[in-house]
């Protein structure tokens, strides 16, 4: 069962760090992402790391602002999210798929967790 906290009430140009975690275990063997969903929007992509740690991949509209990584025993998973935009507000979902490669679909990963609502105030 995976963990999202770190949401909050931002204004924008802020930065909030978002957590995954897994209740029990490590990430070790597991790829993670993050996707959002804004209100009347379908789920989208935000970022991934593979398995080994050794890649990642952002959505457009983030990178170079959002960063994705874990600590060195890797039972966190962060996303580390600056200059945040209103239009980043959406509630944010931490999901993982062991061994699994970098991926922005949802169907590619097999745990998920609860969202965390982020709010960017202009």
């Amino acid at each position: 069962q995976l963990q999202a906290s770190g949401g909050g009430l931002v204004q924008a140009g802020g930065s909030l760090r978002l957590s995954c975690a897994a209740s029990g275990r490590t990430f070790s063997t597991y790829a993670v992402g993050w996707f959002r969903q804004a209100p009347g929007k379908e789920r989208e992509f935000v970022a991934s790391v593979n398995w080994r740690g050794s890649t990642t991949v952002y959505e457009d509209t983030v990178k170079g602002r959002f960063t994705i990584s874990s600590d060195n025993a890797k039972i966190t998973v962060y996303l580390q999210m600056n200059s945040l935009k209103p239009e980043d507000t959406a509630v944010y979902y931490c999901a993982a798929q062991m061994w699994g490669e970098v991926s922005r679909r949802r169907a590619d990963y097999g745990y998920w967790g609860q969202g965390t609502l982020v709010t960017v105030s202009s």
